[in-house]
């Protein structure tokens, strides 16, 4: 009987040079099976990738086209402040049809208005924000304080919590404070200093009786105290 198997001198393994060539092509035959076997999960693993980066580029596209520049503010506003434009930033959102937002383009019609309400930074603006305040509110009335420095802390802005402290003979307001009970919790509204005066009259916005009780006081003889919780 022949054989065709022979022994490699350098490996010692049977050398398939001397194989005849059906044997031979059956093994090349194999080893490409083999591989083609070995390379499928690797190209369905390629579509899947495909597929799922298709999906997510036409997601983002759609999304970005909902997307529109409107206004939101830059920083925190209380009410009665005047908007300017150093309040305003532009972002991109997607907002639903029913929400009332500012288009950036429309920046001029709110700069030099009226906020309606307080918001914090990064608050998107909507056109009820810059209505006509809300204020007085029911069984709330606005008195006016001509106060000199040192009558009311630097701090106060608009939208303080503040005290309507009656300081008779010009006393100091925490003196006052130990003494007597007569003052008047309120929220500043708004604050202007006029020209060629030496005074800051302030806006504060308190209950109905106060107010009256407050007008009766004589120029010079009420103060401000900051409440907890009343910064800008």
């Amino acid at each position: 009987m022949k054989t065709y198997v022979t022994n490699n001198a350098a490996t010692g393994r049977p050398s398939t040079s001397d194989q005849p060539a059906w044997i031979s092509g059956k093994q090349r035959g194999i080893t490409r099976l083999r591989g083609r076997k070995r390379s499928l999960p690797y190209l369905a693993l390629g579509v899947v990738l495909v597929i799922a980066c298709a999906g997510t580029f036409l997601w983002i596209s759609l999304t970005a086209n909902d997307r529109r520049p409107v206004l939101a503010l830059n920083r925190p506003v209380t009410v009665g402040h005047i908007l300017t434009p150093q309040d305003l930033q532009q972002v991109n959102v997607a907002v639903d049809a029913g929400v009332l937002v500012v288009d950036a383009g429309q920046a001029t019609s709110v700069v030099g208005k009226t906020m309606a309400v307080s918001l914090s930074a990064g608050t998107l603006l909507t056109s009820d924000s810059v209505a006509t305040p809300a204020i007085p509110v029911a069984g709330q009335s606005i008195a006016a304080l001509a106060l000199k420095a040192g009558q009311f802390p630097v701090e106060v802005g608009t939208g303080a919590r503040v005290s309507v402290v009656l300081v008779p003979n010009g006393s100091q307001p925490s003196a006052v404070v130990a003494e007597t009970s007569t003052s008047w919790p309120g929220v500043v509204t708004s604050m202007s200093s006029p020209a060629n005066e030496q005074v800051t009259v302030v806006s504060v916005q308190v209950a109905e009786a106060a107010a009256r009780q407050i007008a009766a006081v004589p120029a010079g003889q009420l103060a401000l105290v900051l409440l907890p919780g009343g910064g800008r």
